[in-house]
């Protein structure tokens, strides 16, 4: 089996410094790179977070402080990342809702303007989950029938990641080779931000997903409680659910100035 692309698509995975998508930080970075004609790069960078790594972390990635401490910064090397994956599209485990909102908080932060409006996301876990439901170790087993070594590092997670998907397609024919009906289908629901704070409802409006205003409309909110935007703003939000929020306020103040 061969991915049917238009474009490239970039498998990846990261490592950090722990799950708060707007806090912790990337400390290893990998891509696996496939082309239309087939052809593959592939690319692991070690980063240093510039925050210490718990304990508990690095017993999970074994990625220690001492490992990054004369690495690069992810600002130092956001250039050289966001080339290779400007073009494509973006594959991985768990991506949509935890590696691809991280990856465009590190991206905000270097002032890379990173945003998903003219690429697909394929989630390898989703597809699974929804056709299985079980870790990328068990994945990697059920369809491929290897055991997933040096799990938790990311070149191994990529490379298991992108052959998972492979074998995905080879076992169900119900699933299109196509990159954008798979990021439809492994797509959890329809968020506006990458985090899930703002999502569009029946009638394709973006409405807030959580807190007092859950199910209003974004607009409605702004529009009653103007302090509501200063507050998210403030608080401890993904700069990516910022960037958002800030667009659909200046879109509906000039549809007004229209």
């Amino acid at each position: 089996m061969q991915l049917k692309l238009t474009r490239p698509i970039c498998f990846f995975d990261l490592e950090t410094t722990g799950v708060n998508v707007a806090k912790d930080r990337v400390v290893e970075i990998a891509i696996l790179k496939i082309h239309p004609n087939g052809n593959k790069e592939s690319k692991t960078w070690l980063v240093n977070p510039e925050m210490v790594i718990p304990d508990e972390v690095i017993a999970v990635h074994g990625i220690s402080n001492e490992k990054v401490a004369n690495e690069p910064t992810f600002k130092e090397l956001s250039k050289e990342i966001y080339n290779m994956i400007k073009d494509s599209d973006l594959g991985g485990f768990n991506s949509d809702r935890f590696d691809i909102p991280l990856l465009a908080e590190e991206m905000l932060r270097a002032e890379i303007d990173f945003d998903m409006k003219n690429r697909v996301a394929v989630d390898v876990q989703t597809i699974f989950h929804k056709m299985e439901k079980r870790t990328l170790g068990a994945a990697y087993k059920f369809y491929c029938d290897k055991d997933l070594i040096d799990a938790h590092s990311a070149a191994a997670d990529t490379n298991a990641t992108y052959e998972v998907l492979l074998a995905q397609l080879d076992r169900y024919p119900e699933l299109e080779n196509n990159m954008k009906m798979l990021a439809e289908f492994s797509s959890h629901k329809r968020t506006v931000d990458f985090a899930g704070f703002i999502i569009l409802d029946d009638e394709e409006e973006e409405v807030f997903s959580f807190g007092k205003h859950k199910g209003k409309k974004v607009h409605d909110v702004l529009a009653k409680e103007p302090g509501y935007f200063s507050w998210i703003l403030n608080a401890d939000f993904p700069l990516y659910t910022k960037k958002i929020l800030t667009q659909i306020k200046l879109s509906k103040l000039n549809n007004k100035l229209g």
